[in-house]
């Protein structure tokens, strides 16, 4: 929220605040809580692209990982600065992200391998080009919302076709971190002039995010396990120190 505080980034120029004082622990931080809520979906995503390095995972995923990386550090830059440029490098790495994950889904039914990351490469950069020329507001919001729409239906056909039970667990996290983190999403939206007269902030927004690392975790570790899975390299559902779940892989030597 705009309070009217000097900044270093100076006046506000996106076209989205969220329910967060603006300045309040540091001129050179927008939204401090809303900044720092993004660093465990690094970790996260940093903690699945060694894990997808070390195994020799296709390509794909470790783009994917690193796409999520994208995505939070844009999003730090955007409530730290509350810049309309800085908007944009939150907004442009969703798209690409949901153009990655349309990729993994459905690239394995697609008889033509080098037409879709062609065509997915382009779309992207054109869609970054004409949204940081003019501006999609509403049209992005529902571009991005097609795009998740397109994902649906071959998740849930990824998730009855496994038999693991550890893996569907990690769909079943995916919703679950996917509703939590939407209902504080709704709750900070909602009820903020509300909040704005608390002592306390429950900041809705930043636990979104916190929520939304895990969840994009839990949705590339049960990707990778499906993928693992149609190359026969007999994916197995480990966890880190007994909490993090992690898709160990046993490949046929001749791969």
């Amino acid at each position: 929220m705009d309070d009217g505080i000097s900044s270093f980034w100076g006046p506000v120029t996106s076209t989205i605040e969220c329910c967060e004082n603006n300045y309040v622990y540091s001129s050179y931080i927008a939204e401090f809580f809303n900044t720092i809520s993004n660093v465990p979906g690094i970790i996260l995503a940093l903690i699945g692209l060694l894990n997808a390095l070390r195994q020799r995972f296709e390509k794909r995923f470790s783009f994917l990982h690193m796409s999520n990386m994208a995505l939070a550090i844009g999003n730090m830059l955007y409530h730290a600065t509350l810049q309309r440029v800085h908007q944009h490098s939150d907004e442009t790495p969703m798209v690409w992200e949901m153009l990655l994950y349309l990729y993994i889904l459905y690239s394995p039914d697609w008889h033509y391998k080098s037409t879709m990351p062609t065509f997915i490469f382009f779309y992207g950069a054109a869609f970054g080009l004409v949204h940081h020329l003019v501006g999609l507001d509403i049209g992005f919001k529902l571009h991005y919302m097609l795009l998740c729409l397109l994902c649906i239906p071959r998740m849930y056909k990824y998730y009855i076709h496994t038999n693991d039970v550890c893996a569907k667990w990690l769909a079943k996290w995916y919703l679950v971190t996917l509703l939590l983190g939407s209902v504080c999403w709704f709750v900070d939206h909602e009820f903020c002039k509300k909040f704005s007269s608390w002592d306390f902030n429950p900041q809705g927004h930043a636990l979104w995010h916190v929520f939304m690392g895990f969840n994009s975790y839990f949705a590339n570790t049960f990707l990778m396990f499906c993928r693992a899975q149609q190359l026969g390299w007999n994916p197995k559902v480990a966890h880190f120190t007994g909490f993090l779940p992690y898709v160990k892989i046993d490949k046929p030597k001749t791969q």
